[in-house]
């Protein structure tokens, strides 16, 4: 057991014990029982105890796996499968061989990225499709950019060497001469929707024509079909005037023309939706905050009281697909 502390009450009535000193005298402490002095903390250093798991990890690290303690330059470290020959680049647990660590864009192929979108004047589509890039990760690195462009302005400083460290250890992605028609990563990929998700079966006649306007009809009256949803369909244009036989070059402008065309659009309807926004909105300004009043009727919230544009909808409503004595069986066939 650990020694006891004395309480409260011992240690007031041994002050109490305590005078004043004066010059000619001098307050001497209390002894204390020999019983409770016997009970003191140990001054031996404990034994460190490791469990068989610790002992055999720091046998192997300071073995096999001392190579692991410095970072490789030029590559990954992830640790060697057992009985694999093959140098380990892509895999960082070797017990889960499916998940794979994909590469990432250095920091030369962002600032290319970023001067042909703001020094060239390209589009982001065109750029897109160019260099194999997402349209998000297009748009990201050149907000992130502009970011790091206004800080460097400001005279702020920027963790370079954290940067530099943990790209040295990743897979990392740049744009060579010899690798420029390599795509980094799919770039019209169609995410699947939520109409989707079901089994339709749907009768139609053998010598009918169904295309994947019709499939996206049977699924949704009001949702898209595929070639309208992916993020480039400009591509497949593209593709289908050089079935056509139109020239490589000719089909190339025509693609930028249309994707400018489409940004242009695109930023025409978000400046639209802006301005409608601001048109109903009020604004008090204050010291401190801008407070800002919008008219809404609060009769609006749709046939089931769930409209996405209803006062609370964001603040959660219970859904009674689990609660007894609910219909569960469709009542209706689409």
């Amino acid at each position: 057991m650990p020694p006891r502390i004395p309480g409260p009450s011992t240690v007031s009535s041994a002050l109490s014990r305590c005078t004043v000193p004066s010059a000619s005298s001098r307050c001497q402490p209390q002894q204390w029982p020999a019983t409770q002095s016997k009970a003191s903390f140990s001054t031996t250093p404990a034994r460190p105890r490791f469990t068989k798991i610790r002992r055999v990890f720091r046998n192997w690290i300071n073995g096999p796996g001392a190579v692991f303690r410095n970072h490789r330059p030029g590559g990954t470290n992830y640790l060697q499968p057992p009985n694999d020959v093959i140098r380990n680049v892509d895999r960082p647990f070797p017990l889960n061989p499916h998940f794979k660590s994909q590469p990432v864009l250095d920091d030369r192929a962002r600032e290319f990225i970023w001067s042909k979108i703001i020094r060239e004047g390209e589009t982001v589509k065109a750029v897109s499709a160019e260099l194999g890039v997402d349209i998000r990760r297009v748009a990201a690195i050149v907000r992130l950019k502009e970011v790091e462009k206004d800080w460097i302005a400001e005279g702020k400083k920027l963790a370079k060497p954290y940067a530099r460290a943990v790209l040295g250890m990743l897979p990392t992605h740049t744009f060579r001469e010899d690798r420029r028609n390599e795509p980094f990563e799919p770039i019209n990929e169609l995410h699947v929707h939520p109409y989707t998700t079901k089994q339709i079966f749907w009768p139609t006649s053998e010598s009918r024509h169904f295309t994947r306007a019709d499939a996206a009809k049977a699924f949704h009256p009001k949702l898209l079909s595929a070639d309208e949803r992916v993020p480039h369909p400009e591509l497949i244009q593209m593709e289908k005037e050089l079935l056509q036989g139109r020239p490589l070059w000719d089909a190339s402008v025509r693609f930028k023309e249309s994707a400018m065309e489409s940004e242009r659009k695109a930023a025409d309807k978000q400046l639209a939706k802006a301005a409608l926004e601001e048109k109903f909105t009020t604004r008090v300004h204050s010291d401190r905050f801008e407070f800002r009043f919008k008219q809404i009727n609060s009769e609006n919230v749709g046939p089931k009281g769930r409209a996405r544009h209803a006062v609370g909808w964001r603040y959660g409503a219970p859904y009674y697909d689990r609660s007894k004595g609910e219909i569960k069986i469709p009542t209706s066939v689409p």
